[in-house]
C-alpha cells in the first residue's frame, strides 16, 4: 500500500527555470552585464553540467556554486568574481517561488491521503527562504535538503538518511517523483523506490535510467498514485 510520497522541489513543484532566469538577469545586470537570452542559456547549460558533477561526486556543493559562474565568465572573457556574483545570485534566487501550473492543486489533492516528503538538492538557505515564502512547509511531513542532511541526491546515503527519519518506513510503500533522471529517478531507483518521471517538456529518455512511470502533467499524478 502506497503511504509515502517523496517529491522534488525545483521544476516539479516550484518553477525553478523561470525563477533562475529572473534571478540571473537581475544579478548580471547589477554587475554591468547585459543578460541576453544567449548568456542566460549558456549559464543554464553550464549550471546543469556542474550540478551533474556534484551528483557524481566530482565537485562539492561550494565548488559548484562558485565554479559555474567562473566557467560562465571564462567563456565570456570577463574578469568577474564567481564568488561575489554567486552571493548576489543566491539572494535573488531565494526570492523566486512561483508554483508550476497545477502544483498547488496537486498538493491539495495529495495532502491527508499520503505522507508527503520534500527531497531537494538545492542550497539550504535559498530553499528555506523559498519554501517559507511559498508557505510550503505545512504540506510536508518532512523536508529533506541535501546540504542540511549531509548527502546529495542521487546517492543512496541521501535516501537512507531520509528513510531513517520516518518511523516504520518500508521502501515498497513509497514513491519518488521528480523531473531529473540523474537525480530523482536514478536516486529513487537505487534506493529501492518506485519512481515517476515528471517530463512536461518531453525530454529524451536515458537508456541507463528507466523510471517506472512517466507523466507530462501534474494532473496525471493523483490517478496514477491510486493504482500503485
Amino acid at each position: 500500500m502506497l503511504k509515502h510520497i517523496f517529491i522534488d522541489l525545483d521544476d516539479t513543484i516550484l518553477d525553478f527555470s523561470g525563477g533562475e532566469a529572473k534571478a540571473l538577469s537581475t544579478t548580471l545586470a547589477s554587475f554591468g552585464l547585459d543578460p541576453t537570452p544567449e548568456i542566460l542559456q549558456l549559464y543554464h547549460v553550464i549550471n546543469i553540467r556542474h550540478w551533474e558533477m556534484l551528483e557524481r561526486g566530482e565537485l562539492t556543493r561550494p565548488q559548484v556554486l562558485v565554479k559555474r559562474f567562473e566557467a560562465l565568465f571564462a567563456e565570456l572573457g570577463l574578469p568577474l568574481s564567481g564568488a561575489e556574483v554567486n552571493k548576489t545570485y543566491g539572494h535573488n534566487l531565494s526570492l523566486q517561488h512561483d508554483f508550476l501550473p497545477g502544483a498547488k492543486d496537486l498538493l491539495n489533492t495529495l495532502f491527508g491521503k499520503y505522507d508527503l516528503y520534500l527531497a531537494s538538492n538545492g542550497n539550504l538557505a535559498t530553499q528555506q527562504r523559498r519554501l517559507t515564502d511559498a508557505n510550503l512547509y505545512p504540506w510536508f511531513q518532512g523536508v529533506f535538503i541535501s546540504e542540511e542532511i549531509g548527502a546529495n541526491k542521487p546517492s543512496p546515503e541521501f535516501f537512507e538518511k531520509c528513510f531513517s527519519q520516518i518511523p516504520s518506513f518500508h521502501p515498497e510503500d513509497a514513491v519518488m517523483i521528480g523531473d531529473s533522471l540523474t537525480s530523482d529517478i536514478k536516486g529513487g531507483r537505487d534506493a529501492g523506490l518506485r519512481t515517476i518521471w515528471f517530463n512536461p517538456h518531453h525530454k529524451a529518455p536515458a537508456a541507463d535510467i528507466q523510471p517506472d512511470f512517466e507523466i507530462e502533467s501534474l494532473s496525471q499524478l493523483p490517478g496514477l498514485l491510486e493504482i500503485l
